[in-house]
């Protein structure tokens, strides 16, 4: 795993090695083993490497061998080893070892249709020099990062926005209307994202630059049937699984560095270390994060599977005051707001993988919008079944048994929950209904905007151009299938594999690996029947039946809790703020000052925060977000700072 960046002229101005130099150092988090650039003419290519395969021979930016092409890559392809023989069968030769010079010489085989022939996660631009064409991808799932933007007569691209803003040509500018999705679908969709002129490659995607003309085109898409297949063997779809989740593991297992596992305590992460057990012969490192406040601790549940699986178990203790010490460091490595503190105990949790000496852990991120486990779909089930009978007084007691660790919930009344769950007609309709709950209380942060932002997007509608995307399909799924596609096409990406993924796993230089995520997995599993997906309300049946026998049954049995971790108490204690920039970046003068919230309403949150009164899902949300995107301001905005991958604290 690596970081990468470029520049494309598009006339003959000749590009600068120095700055190339200075844009890759920007992020040497994600490469500290070795950076090198590559400069000819019109075109630069620059790398940071972390050295993972073929660590002699692996040196980036990298010749086909006949200088007819150079590539600067992020990420692995898992499946190089048999593309390797393919190729060889073809009449290639290869100098390295490395998965790199395996796209590079598929690149020459297929040409940009080599991208359908890899299974990874991966983000690369190939300077094709015969062509004089540039050619950047990334893959399927949006695992790793690629961001790109036009500044005069140039392409800038990088793996993240810090290296784009080192060109001089770039504004640094924010967009309101990419903080308008934000605080609506809690991510940017791409390409938009939180910077003017700045957009992201969305997942799937690949870019072909040349004479000056750059076209975006996709070359996978999610996709599920328009009807449902009829249940002809249930063992048949278990066996299946497990036999795509056994490949899947042991070829993420490829490395020339020892491999480690996060160990959360739920289903998934339990299935993946103990299919890892099945291909490691010396002994498992696993790591796992636990919180000072019971409420978010799991490590009961870690334990239990570390010694289930007897695997060589790592912690590192989360508190109140550790997350507010590390979130201006969060944020740095996010380049975007965030509306939950969750990234940071994972980036504590990278932190402790690196003190050990690792730089790849597996982990079980995809499980859940692949294979139905997330509250939501449940939440969308029930819904569905209230709104059939809007007057039952007991169908919406459903809602409150779903939601056991939300105590502020089981106070609410029917009148309440019919409509913060939004049990309307007109909602039944909708093609975002699973997700409207959600995304109408995010919106309710826009409340803290101040009104020259308001007035700026007032008379936009970000439903409507999210519906503009969907697929010409999408109408024809069924309701589980859906709510999949929007959280696997949108948080996934957005959130999930990047401010708790890709951002603070490699802001200490660790690369995670997903089986969940293998594409083969991902096309089995939505052509898997909902209802083995979610048998009534039994999430991720299939898994269960699939693999839990890998696992202690009470952790196979176990209701899914959702990864959460301290808000407002993170950052308030005492009647004050736990850190100097959390009072100063949320005072008046500068919330008025940097202009994007409304200084009175923030002062109120404030209060009541300083009071040990914010005790609401709105309100944890807004002070997070509204502090994480004063952050941004801070450290993007006002005071960019280019050096070489330190994080501000």
């Amino acid at each position: 795993m690596c970081g990468i960046a470029g520049v494309l002229n598009f006339g003959a101005e000749r590009v600068d090695a120095d700055l190339l130099q200075r844009m890759i150092r920007i992020v040497r988090h994600r490469g500290p083993d070795s950076h090198a650039v590559y400069a000819d003419g019109p075109v630069g290519l620059a790398h940071a490497r972390l050295s993972i395969i073929d660590l002699a021979g692996g040196r980036q930016p990298m010749s086909n061998g006949g200088g007819s092409g150079w590539i600067t890559f992020n990420g692995e392809i898992f499946n190089y080893i048999e593309l390797r023989e393919d190729l060889v069968r073809r009449g290639y030769r290869f100098a390295t070892q490395s998965d790199t010079e395996v796209i590079l010489h598929a690149y020459e085989e297929y040409g940009e249709n080599c991208v359908r022939f890899f299974n990874g996660q991966w983000a690369f631009a190939i300077w094709d020099v015969q062509e004089q064409k540039l050619f950047l991808s990334r893959d399927r799932l949006g695992v790793r990062p690629l961001f790109y933007t036009l500044a005069g007569r140039c392409l800038v691209f990088g793996s993240e926005v810090k290296s784009i803003f080192v060109h001089p040509n770039v504004r640094r500018v924010l967009d309101r209307r990419g903080l308008d999705e934000l605080f609506t679908f809690w991510t940017t969709i791409p390409p938009a994202t939180v910077f003017e002129d700045v957009r992201e490659l969305p997942p799937g995607h690949s870019i072909t630059v040349k004479d000056g003309k750059v076209e975006v085109r996709p070359y996978w898409r999610l996709d599920y049937p328009r009807s449902q297949e009829a249940i002809k063997d249930e063992g048949e779809y278990s066996e299946r699984l497990l036999a795509l989740l056994v490949d899947a593991t042991r070829i993420r297992l490829r490395s020339d560095v020892p491999v480690g596992a996060y160990l959360s305590g739920g289903l998934d992460s339990s299935v993946v270390t103990a299919l890892i057990k099945k291909f490691t012969d010396s002994p498992l490192k696993t790591f796992s994060v636990t919180f000072d406040d019971p409420e978010f601790d799991e490590s009961i549940y870690q334990r239990e599977v570390s010694d289930y699986l007897k695997t060589d178990h790592h912690e590192v203790r989360c508190s109140y005051d550790d997350i507010s010490r590390v979130f201006p460091e969060v944020i740095w490595h996010t380049e975007k707001p965030v509306l939950r503190t969750a990234p940071a105990p994972l980036y504590l949790l990278s932190g402790l993988v690196r003190q050990h000496g690792y730089k790849v852990v597996i982990t079980g991120e995809g499980s859940d919008e692949m294979l139905g486990g997330y509250d939501i779909f449940k939440e969308a089930k029930i819904r569905r079944f209230w709104s059939r009978r809007p007057e039952s007084r007991l169908r919406p007691l459903l809602l409150k048994r779903l939601y056991p660790y939300l105590p502020s919930l089981q106070a609410q009344s029917d009148a309440y929950l019919k409509e913060f769950f939004h049990i309307r007609v007109q909602d039944r309709s909708s093609p975002f209904f699973s997700h409207l709950p959600r995304w109408e209380l995010t919106s309710r942060l826009k409340l803290f905007f101040s009104e020259d932002v308001k007035a700026q997007i007032r008379d936009r509608d970000a439903y409507a151009e999210l519906e503009r995307q969907l697929p010409s399909a999408y109408g024809a799924w069924d309701d589980l299938c859906q709510a999949q596609y929007l959280e696997t096409s949108y948080l996934l990406p957005g959130y999930i594999l990047s401010s708790q993924g890709d951002r603070v796993a490699m802001g200490h230089s660790v690369e995670g690996r997903f089986p969940f995520l293998d594409h083969r997995i991902v096309e089995f599993a939505t052509r898997i029947p909902s209802r083995l997906k979610l048998k009534v309300l039994n999430e991720k049946f299939i898994l269960k039946q699939s693999a839990g026998h890998l696992i202690p049954a009470s952790i196979a049995k176990r209701p899914k809790q959702p990864y959460r971790a301290p808000e407002v108490k993170s950052f308030f204690g005492d009647g004050a703020p736990r850190h100097e920039y959390v009072a100063e970046l949320l005072s008046p003068e500068r919330i008025r000052r940097d202009g994007v919230f409304n200084p009175a309403a923030v002062g109120k949150l404030v209060e009541k925060a300083r009071n040990g009164r914010v005790q609401g899902i709105k309100d944890n949300m807004a002070l997070v977000g509204i502090l994480s995107t004063q952050l941004v301001i801070d450290q993007f905005i006002n005071h960019f700072e280019p050096r070489e991958g330190d994080a501000p604290h």
